[in-house]
């Protein structure tokens, strides 16, 4: 067994191997505090057959026992990972992907399950930093190590590696992934920082990722790893000079059309028209044609953009596709937005709900509630394409997250507005940064929806294409010039800052310069395609949608919770059953009252008042009912819960003789309330509703007089007859 520890930012960090998971081809156990995290490598010996990408397989895995937890639902056991645990492994996938050989065409998969979680330290940071270091003391050529870290700043202070109170706390939540001196991937969303901060935060955690990486070296220097060797297929490079020698001017004649649909039919015929000519010579070649038009094709579109600063469909550089929007899409949406930026298109619709509508988190930090969701659908459509439609791919559910994280601060809280939020982004057509699309078609859709956002919020993607010193920065990249380009950089934000960003290189680091150059130029960008969205809408609508539920919102007493609720809450079922509404109840005392019905509502919000209404001398309550008779009086219910009693004097001007002459059980009547006694008993009367008589006016005056000190006077026997 070996282990190297050292303090990393007050925690003891460790790594160790040689202890567990020894079959695998390589496993590391990292510890930081007492959160604990177990990543395992392991890689097939044969290539996969027909594999022309690397088949890498990333599973990120929390166990529940980690933080002495039982799963919920009826099955108590952990089942299809969450979304949360997806992110995670998408975050592993992506620092560690460009960094295995291009050849390297062997199924390999990293297995990370997390054992133990003390509630401080993040377990998805530690877990990057142990699939790294599994890889490194492994037998696969793996290009690193790499680590990463999570970037926080609160009160102006960058925190590495924040607790989750600190990230609550602060203004930034940043994951940033490198190699030694150079970032890779960047992932996090920001409460409108600014492009100089976000910087800054990259600096601070370049500096904390090269401490992680010289730990995990100084495991691998004991360790001393044997690497294999990536294949090298030479047999296949005079195929690769045929096709090049058989290709003339058709690259040339590709890169000039300009639609997306059109470019690819070319491609596709002209690698059939190669493959057709050299399958009697070459059998089953059609990949390697494929792939070799491929590059001459990136190579071509490449130059073309350092040399001549003209992309693949016509524009410069910085400049951005032609935008339309258009919102009220649907008619019976709660809000919806479609949002076309030249060949990708996203139908974005906003649906409002009730607290019954929230989604229930269940993880190992324990229960919450998600009042605010952004889900994304990519169908195969969208890029012309005919494949099989299964689940919700990890694509989805990462462009989902990032456009989630852009409107995030800028969504009201569930106090200032008390709807469940749900926005889904159809993507209809696809043609690049579609999750950048589904950004500003959500904005929209949230506006027309009348959620009071408290900003507008845009993204764009940019590219970068380098070539020793040349450099190229692009603004709005293309699907092709995201996949034959060395970055795809989103930014999402209002006028004022970032609100989410993801960064991917494909190029072993990127300078300080060229970084701030694609912010800067990303932030024109993003302010352009912002002031295009005011074209369609200023701000949010002042009225919801007619479809929209209608939120009544009550404020209680606490200690009256208990009486709208009931015992074992008979009473809010019975006004829910009757009313046909939803009702929330807060601890706070606050009600809110959901429902089409604008007659429902105000029917439950009556009920609810007068359950919580306090009897008030000299108020007029109509239809109380009697419910007992006694010889000197009637008891009646005036308000729900609350008796009074009309004495048998109150009944009537004239003498009662007997109260049943005036009276029976489960009659309704109006009653004024006049006094409330030192004992709290509430007397009521039936008479004073109406002028006495004549002769009776002396006496009226007197009782009144009597009546204006509460208590005085007053029987104390209430058995007594009139």
């Amino acid at each position: 067994m070996i282990v190297k520890e050292r303090e990393f930012q007050g925690i003891k960090t460790s790594l160790q191997t040689g202890k567990v998971a020894k079959q695998a081809h390589g496993s590391v156990l990292a510890k930081a505090g007492e959160t604990v995290v177990l990543a395992t490598v392991v890689s097939q010996k044969e290539v996969r057959e027909g594999a022309d990408f690397i088949p890498l397989m990333v599973e990120y895995r929390e166990k529940f026992y980690a933080s002495g937890k039982i799963p919920g639902g009826f099955i108590k056991r952990e089942g299809r990972p969450s979304d949360r645990e997806i992110l995670s492994a998408r975050i592993v996938d992506r620092q560690i992907r460009p960094l295995l050989p291009k050849t390297w065409f062997f199924e390999t998969q990293v297995v990370i399950n997390v054992l133990s979680y003390d509630q401080v330290n993040q377990a998805d940071v530690l877990a990057a930093v142990a699939a790294s270091a599994a890889l490194t003391i492994s037998d696969i050529p793996f290009a690193g190590p790499v680590a990463s870290v999570r970037v926080g700043r609160v009160d102006g202070k960058y925190i590495i590696n924040p607790t989750l109170e600190e990230i609550e706390k602060g203004d930034m939540d940043l994951f940033v992934a490198g190699l030694k001196d150079s970032v890779i991937m960047v992932e996090g969303e920001s409460k409108e920082i600014g492009e100089k901060d976000f910087l800054e935060a990259i600096r601070v955690a370049q500096e904390a990722i090269n401490e992680l990486i010289e730990l995990q070296l100084e495991l691998a220097e004991e360790i001393k790893p044997v690497k294999r060797e990536a294949p090298v297929f030479d047999e296949l490079e005079n195929l690769k000079q045929v096709v090049r020698e058989k290709i003339t001017t058709e690259i040339d004649e590709l890169i000039s059309i300009l639609p997306k649909q059109e470019r690819v039919n070319f491609e596709q015929e002209l690698v059939k028209k190669i493959t057709g000519e050299l399958e009697e010579e070459y059998p089953d070649c059609k990949n390697v044609v494929a792939g070799e038009i491929h590059d001459l094709i990136k190579d071509k579109i490449r130059k073309k953009i350092l040399k001549e600063g003209i992309r693949i469909d016509g524009r410069k550089t910085d400049e951005i596709r032609s935008i339309t929007s258009e919102i009220a899409f649907l008619p019976r949406a709660h809000g919806s937005a479609l949002f076309t930026r030249g060949e990708t298109q996203a139908l974005v619709v906003t649906t409002l709900g009730s607290k019954q509508d929230v989604q229930i988190l269940d993880n190992i930090d324990g229960e919450g509630e998600k009042h605010y969701m952004l889900q994304y659908n990519f169908p195969p459509f969208c890029t012309g394409e005919a494949k099989m439609i299964r689940g919700t791919s990890r694509r989805e559910i990462g462009h989902g997250n990032l456009a989630e994280r852009a409107l995030k601060n800028v969504v009201p809280s569930h106090e200032e507005f008390p709807y469940t939020i749900r926005v889904v982004s159809d993507i209809l057509e696809s043609n690049g940064s579609s999750s950048m699309a589904t950004v500003c078609g959500g904005c929209l859709s949230l506006m027309d929806a009348g959620v009071p956002v408290k900003k507008m919020v845009s993204g764009i993607a940019m590219g970068l294409i380098t070539e020793g010193e040349d450099f190229a920065v692009l603004s709005d990249i293309l699907g092709e010039e995201d996949h034959y380009g060395d970055m795809d950089f989103k930014v999402a934000g209002t006028d004022d800052g970032i609100t989410a960003i993801q960064m991917d290189l494909k190029i072993q680091g990127l300078s300080y310069e060229k970084m701030e150059k694609a912010l800067l130029q990303a932030r024109e960008g993003r302010k352009y395609i912002l002031n295009k969205m005011r074209e369609t809408i200023t701000e949010p609508k002042k009225e919801l949608s007619v479809w929209a539920p209608r939120i009544t919102t009550l404020h209680i007493p606490i200690d009256k919770i208990g009486a709208v609720i009931g015992p074992g809450g008979k009473v809010i079922r019975e006004i829910i059953a009757d009313t046909g509404v939803e009702i929330d109840i807060e601890d706070d005392g606050t009600v809110n009252i959901f429902t089409h019905d604008s007659k429902a509502s105000d029917e439950a919000e009556k009920r609810i008042l007068a359950l919580v209404e306090e009897p008030e001398v000299g108020k007029v309550y109509k239809d109380a009912t009697v419910t007992r008779l006694m010889d000197f009086g009637a008891f009646v219910e005036f308000m729900p819960g609350k008796e009074g009693l009309v004495h048998i004097s109150e009944l009537k001007w004239e003498r009662v003789e007997k109260v049943s002459d005036v009276l029976n059980v489960g009659d309704k009547t109006d009653v004024i309330l006049f006094e409330i006694d030192r004992q709290g008993r509430m007397n009521l009367s039936i008479k004073r509703l109406s002028e006495p008589p004549e002769r009776y006016r002396h006496y009226d005056r007197d009782k009144k007089s009597h009546d204006s000190k509460p208590g005085q006077h007053r029987r104390n026997d209430r058995n007594k007859n009139h």
